[in-house]
């Protein structure tokens, strides 16, 4: 569990990181002799947000200060920082409520049927941390070695990261991997007291150098549907179109499907389509 000492680096550090991302030049501030480190400086973000900056410098420092909802919104706005950026940097001050520990994830059976229902379109319901909660045969085709685990439930974003063949399958392996890392320290923050996050981000820092590489950027992301090119075993590559479906009963849980965008889905007599797409996905 993050103790408060930890919260606060992480706050430390995602400051920082949006702070260097920008240039004078993007936030209408004149450029005033070379920088020895990228972006902005300490007290041009406070002039941009309004504060003080022996203030900032404190709160980027990691020191033990409360700071208002008032000012994080000013700094969220200074640093142009989106929405879901803007809620992780609430959340990491502690205006979020943290999920409670949850050690499993029940899934209805009536819900766990749905997948099978929609072969051979490949599909998969999976839980907040990406365990993978229910899945259909084209799905295990198009993502091969992805159902092998007895001991624990078999993992999205483990595959993507662990995995060896989940390089060759996801065409654009490296843009797939980063959005998907920044969607899980997205779900992380609202869950941080679940071990199964804390769990699953300890594993991949200790084995992938690409998450001990990018982790510390703090990239966030919402979950979203859209195309992703994909290598399937015996069609090769093929762009796919995914849309998600967020379960009513249980909002974490969300049921992803694909189908080939070449092959748009076939239109009902009223002239709606057989899948709606929903904001969430993988």
């Amino acid at each position: 569990m993050p103790t408060q000492s930890d919260q606060r680096r992480q706050l430390s550090d995602f400051l920082r990181s949006r702070r260097e991302r920008l240039t004078p030049g993007e936030v209408g501030l004149p450029q005033t002799g070379r920088r020895r480190t990228p972006g902005l400086r300490r007290e041009e973000l406070a002039l941009l947000a309004g504060i003080s900056a022996t203030w900032y410098t404190y709160l980027e420092q990691g020191r033990k200060i409360r700071v208002s909802e008032q000012v994080l919104n000013a700094l969220a706005a200074a640093l142009r920082l989106d929405r879901h950026e803007r809620d992780h940097l609430l959340q990491l001050a502690g205006y979020a409520p943290a999920a409670e520990a949850e050690e499993s994830e029940p899934l209805t059976a009536e819900a766990c049927a749905v997948p099978l229902l929609l072969q051979p379109n490949p599909a998969y319901i999976i839980g907040g941390n990406y365990d993978v909660l229910s899945h259909n045969q084209a799905a295990h085709e198009l993502f091969p070695r992805l159902i092998t685990e007895v001991d624990r439930p078999a993992n999205f974003i483990r595959w993507v990261f662990l995995e060896p063949v989940a390089r060759e399958v996801l065409v654009d392996w490296e843009p797939e991997a980063r959005s998907l890392l920044g969607r899980l320290r997205t779900l992380a923050a609202r869950h941080s007291r679940d071990p199964r996050y804390t769990r699953l981000i300890e594993e991949l820092n200790e084995v992938s150098p690409e998450v001990r590489d990018w982790w510390p950027q703090y990239e966030v992301q919402a979950r979203h549907s859209g195309r992703k090119r994909l290598l399937h075993p015996q069609r090769g590559a093929i762009e796919y179109a995914y849309t998600a479906f967020h379960l009513a009963e249980q909002p974490e849980q969300t049921l992803v499907v694909y189908f080939d965008s070449r092959k748009p889905p076939r239109r009902g007599r009223g002239g709606d389509q057989q899948m709606k797409e929903e904001t969430g996905g993988t």
